[in-house]
This record gives C-alpha cells, structure tokens and sequence, in this order.
C-alpha cells in the first residue's frame, strides 16, 4: 500500500494505479475501526481537490482498503477536514499579517 511515507497508491476503477498523498489516519473508539483520508490532488468540477477516505488495517496485515459505509463516517472525516481547513486559512491569514507589520 505505502511507496514511502506520506504517499499511497491505489488502482482505481479503471486499473490505472494512482500515487495519492496520505492526509490523515485516524482510529475510531466508537466504530472500532481505523481511517484513512487521502488525495490524489485532482479538482472536481468546482475546482475543490478530491478526498477520499477509506477503512484500513493500519498493522499492515491487510493492505485492501475498505469503503465507507455509514453516513456517519463520512461525517466524522468531513468535520476533521473542516477543522483543518480552518487551522490553515487561519495560519495564512496569520502569516499575511506579520508580513505586512515588517
């Protein structure tokens, strides 16, 4: 599954294998059950980078990735995404700030 750290490839539906960056891993108390979400820095029709997240063994011993299935899955990985989307436009907006104060 891994090329090197940070990096995942994965075939798509059409065979093709596609280099993607790993974004996060998360495990979940509630499901019992390990996360992952990744990109293969594409843009959708509105110009936003495609994400995806699947289940995954993070031992190692199975390197099939597993869809998500439950709605509230998909909840969770959309409330992180969310939380770091607002960390990093509030560190650029920090970092324009000081740069505009020197």
């Amino acid at each position: 599954m891994n090329k090197e750290p940070g990096k995942l490839i994965i075939t798509n539906n059409e065979g093709k294998q596609l280099e993607c960056d790993v974004l996060f891993t998360f495990d979940s108390d509630e499901t019992g059950k390990s996360y992952i979400a990744y990109t293969d820095n594409t843009k959708d029709e509105n110009g936003n980078i495609r994400v995806y997240a699947s289940i995954y063994d993070p031992n190692g011993e199975d390197l099939e990735l597993k869809p998500l299935t439950d709605p509230k899955e998909w909840k969770v990985i959309e409330s992180i995404l969310s939380s770091i989307q607002e960390k990093v436009d509030e560190a650029i907006k920090n970092s324009g700030e000081s740069s505009e104060e020197e």
